[in-house]
Parts: C-alpha cells; structure tokens; sequence
C-alpha cells in the first residue's frame, strides 16, 4: 500500500542561521504543531555576514527572501524564520509571500507587552537589539499600550559561545539579566541562544518573567496558522 504523503499546507520550513537550534525548534514543533511536518533549511553566513557588517544589509536580506522562496518550492505550506535579527527582512518579504511567513519573536512581544510597560530587551549581538525593541514598541503601538524600553547588551557572550565557551556566555547573560532586573517589570531575551543561561539566574530574578522566543513563537505561530 502506498502511503499518503501530506499535504503542501502541512509541511513547515523552520529557517535557522544557528545548527545547534535545529534539535529544540524540531521538538517544539511536533509540540505545538502536531499536525505541521517541519523541514529544516541552514545558512549560518546569513547572521555572520550581518555580525561582520553590523547591520541587516540588502544583500542578506536579498538571501533570506531567495530561501524563503526556495522552502515554498519545496512545499512549505508555511515558513518561520527562527533568528531575530533577521527580522526585518522576514516582514519585508512578508507582503509578497504566497504563504504565511512568520518571525520566531512575534509572539515574546505580544507577551512582554501584556506583562507590564517596562520592557527590558537584552542581546548577546548589537545586531538583535535595535530590530527587537522595534518590533515591541509596534506591537505595543498596535495593541494601544505604553510601553518603556531598555535594552542592553551582554557584551561578548556570543564570542564565547561561538568558541565552545558556553560557560563563560552563561555567566555574562546572567550578570546582565541581574544587573537589569530592577530596573523593569519584564526581560526579553533576544535570542534564542540565550535561554540556556536562565536556569543558572533563576533564583537571583525572583518572581520577575523573562521571556524566550522559542516556545513563545512557536506556540503563537500555532495560533496564528490555525486561524
């Protein structure tokens, strides 16, 4: 008997510029999309061109809109760009899309927004930052709430992590989520490389939430496609 093979609308393009989340984003997926079949598409240069450049140029966000279209290609009824500072070229290519194309931290604004109008955003890389905050203050915009942002950044954690010393970024993500603490009501954290290093702050931040990205945006863009 041949076997059924899904359908275009149930297959998901997970597009990453980091291999080590292919794993999490894959089983987040079959958590909160059951009936999605994910596929995965690489391209670690996308984030290190933009490290290098210090800036989303239009060469990168040429490419990302070439892999967007090739994942379409291959049958994706639907396609989630899972790093943040690619954000704005995931809604510039958002428009002209035949699918729906969704950004990995929609749903950590929509929440960082409901929780409280002191918002601090903190990154490992200055190219998260900006795009981060102003994808916040729209949404707050959007949902006709005030909000306050401050963001900062844990200077050379990414270094670290990139050279294996996951420890040390550990260590420089949970000295800024301490030292922002009492300055806001919520922390978001940038990127989705940086959940790792709650576990080892957690009781230092008390009640305070601090958000990720992964499970936040993979259970909104649940919401979203089964609208």
């Amino acid at each position: 008997m041949t076997q059924a093979q899904p359908s275009p609308a149930s297959n998901l393009a997970l597009i990453h510029t980091v291999a080590g989340l292919i794993s999490p984003f894959e089983a987040l997926a079959r958590q909160h999309m059951p009936d999605w079949t994910p596929f995965t598409m690489l391209d670690e240069s996308l984030l290190r061109n933009t490290i290098r450049e210090g800036r989303l140029s239009l060469t990168t966000m040429r490419r990302l809109t070439t892999m967007v279209w090739s994942a379409v290609d291959a049958g994706a009824g639907a396609v989630i760009v899972t790093c943040s500072s690619l954000g704005p070229a995931v809604e510039a290519a958002r428009p002209l899309c035949p699918v729906p194309l969704l950004r990995i931290d929609e749903g950590m604004a929509l929440e960082a927004v409901r929780r409280g109008p002191r918002i601090g955003v903190l990154a490992t890389l200055s190219t998260t930052l900006d795009p981060t905050a102003d994808l916040i203050r729209r949404t707050a915009q959007a949902a006709e709430r005030s909000c306050t942002i401050t963001s900062r950044l844990a200077d050379g954690a990414f270094a670290l992590l990139t050279q294996g010393d996951a420890q040390g970024h550990d260590r420089l993500v949970s000295e800024a989520l301490t030292a922002l603490a009492p300055e806001v009501d919520v922390i978001v954290l940038a990127q989705a490389s940086m959940a790792r290093a709650l576990e080892t702050v957690k009781d230092r931040l008390g009640a305070l939430p601090v958000l990720t990205s992964p499970e936040l945006g993979m259970a909104h863009a649940a919401r979203v496609l089964a609208g």
